[in-house]
């Protein structure tokens, strides 16, 4: 009986053996898997992490991997999640729990750090087929990428479902999805070649926003060791009027929130719902219900803005920033000086005139000072609030840049004092420019990706042949200008006005 056991074994061993000889032919949590291998790349694309959250899985946290059968075959994309609005479409599903791997690995004993991206689209839309990390990996780090569900799919709160669930909440499905995907990150990527415990998240827009609230998240400590966030932050107080910037409800708001989409929809319970089809589902996500993280007091315990404050965070190395012009893609009054005044006025009551005197925005159209304001409402108060308040709190060490490359529009330009919109920098970071509109354009690209992937490997972004990036510190506010071929530090642009910005924020934060 021992000897046939031991034959038994030395097969297993041997299939085992084989298997993994082939060319870009692993074992996962799951099964086998074979990707693409090319000249300096494995790579892998559609790995299931999670089961699929169909079903009576909807609205439910993510569930183990499902074993499959043989070899499976890991060279397209899996679907997208569905979007928020619900739109049928060949490229989303349900069925959306998958990941990819990029790995420049000669062997599993090469033990590269990782750099572990999430995609934006406010929590509404995105999907991880959006961006190639073919470049990024070619610089020496593992790149993976990963979906987790949006809209309503993702971020749907409702008091039966909270009653369902062992820890009493509802509503972050979508940054349990992440959570579980860092976890799986943990157990398998050795076999990539990558270091477990060299993990470095990094996102943009709400994928930034994501790295914040995994920063403050006790469900992720210990998951990964670096943060990035680029246009991200989460440090609004928690409020029932949302706005850009304050966005952040409580799990019995987000609960009521919850009751009124299903009431619009006709249904009274969640077994309905869940019979539905998402294009069913498809009401605009702003309306009721709406596509965001809760504060839960689970995944995401309290406002971060206190957390932070408490020294109550996942004390990792970031490296933190946002676009110069952010506000042209979120000023909500428009170029029409009046209308931007009264919508000033409106949110900020009595901040507003002091706002406007450090925003400005005179003049026949709203120049960027006054874009400003929205810029740093929705992103610069909160990178810079997480800068200032992890320097003070923590230990590890904070990099704060300003991305800001842009042509010099002439007077005559309907472009003229424009920045460098939301999003722009994406493309600059994954090295994926089509063209190039200024003329040292593909030279920052690789000076940011070269910064971003030293910041994986060495937790801070300096190296040979770079300029030099400060730290920003309690006693040293310092930002990395990303601009042109040479970027250079400077003091935080508009510090002494978010200051004011920050006044507004703590009464909102105390009412």
């Amino acid at each position: 009986m021992k000897r046939l056991s031991l034959i038994l074994l030395t097969s297993l061993l041997s299939l085992a053996s084989c298997r993994n000889a082939e060319p870009g032919v692993v074992k996962v949590a799951g099964g086998w898997i074979k990707g693409n291998v090319t000249e300096d790349l494995c790579i892998y694309k559609g790995i299931p992490f999670a089961a699929p959250p169909v079903g009576d899985l909807r609205w439910k946290a993510p569930q183990p991997v499902q074993p499959w059968e043989g070899i499976k075959e890991t060279v397209n994309y899996g679907p997208g999640p569905v979007q928020g609005a619900g739109a049928p479409s060949e490229e989303f599903s349900e069925d959306c729990l998958y990941l990819n791997v990029w790995s420049p690995a000669k062997s599993p004993k090469d033990k590269l750090p990782v750099l572990v991206w999430i995609y934006g689209g406010g929590f509404s839309m995105g999907s991880s087929a959006f961006n190639d990390g073919a470049e990024l990996a070619r610089k020496g780090v593992v790149l993976v990428s990963f979906n987790y569900r949006v809209g309503q799919m993702g971020f749907f709160a409702h008091p039966e479902l909270s009653a369902e669930n062992p820890e009493g909440v509802s509503g972050n499905y979508g940054i349990l999805d992440q959570i579980a995907a860092l976890q799986w990150i943990q157990d398998n990527i050795s076999v990539f070649g990558g270091d477990p415990d060299k993990v470095t998240i990094f996102g943009e827009s709400a994928g930034g926003i994501s790295v914040s609230m995994l920063c403050a998240s006790p469900l992720a400590k210990g998951l990964f060791r670096g943060a990035i966030s680029q246009s991200g932050g989460s440090f609004g107080p928690v409020v029932e009027k949302n706005y850009p910037g304050e966005n952040m409800k409580s799990l019995e708001m987000a609960e009521k929130d919850g009751v009124m989409f299903a009431e619009g929809l006709g249904v009274k319970s969640v077994a309905e719902l869940r019979a539905m089809k998402p294009s069913e589902l498809g009401r605009p996500f702003a309306m009721a219900g709406g596509a965001w993280p809760v504060v839960d007091g689970y995944v995401i315990p309290d406002d971060q803005y206190r957390m932070y404050e408490a020294g109550n965070f996942n004390d990792v190395d970031v490296l933190i920033g946002y676009n110069s012009d952010e506000g042209a893609s979120f000023s909500f009054g428009g170029n029409d000086p009046v209308a931007h005044r009264a919508s000033v006025r409106e949110r900020y009551e009595q901040f507003a005139d002091d706002l406007l005197e450090v925003y400005p925005a005179d003049g026949p159209v709203v120049p960027k000072t006054g874009r400003d304001l929205a810029r740093d409402a929705a992103f610069g108060w909160h990178t810079w609030s997480w800068a200032r308040l992890q320097s003070e709190k923590g230990s590890s060490k904070v990099f704060l840049y300003y991305f800001d490359q842009h042509p010099e529009y002439p007077e005559d330009s309907p472009r003229y004092g424009f920045g460098s919109p939301h999003g722009q920098d994406v493309d600059f970071v994954f090295k994926a420019l089509k063209e190039e509109v200024c003329d040292t354009d593909f030279e920052l690209s690789d000076i940011m990706a070269t910064y971003w992937t030293n910041f994986a490997k060495y937790g801070d972004p300096n190296g040979e042949s770079l300029p030099e990036w400060p730290e920003f510190t309690k006693d040293n506010h310092v930002a990395m200008v990303l601009k042109g071929d040479r970027p250079y530090p400077s003091s935080v642009p508009d510090e002494d006005a978010m200051w004011v910005l920050n006044s507004y924020f703590e009464w909102r934060r105390n009412q």
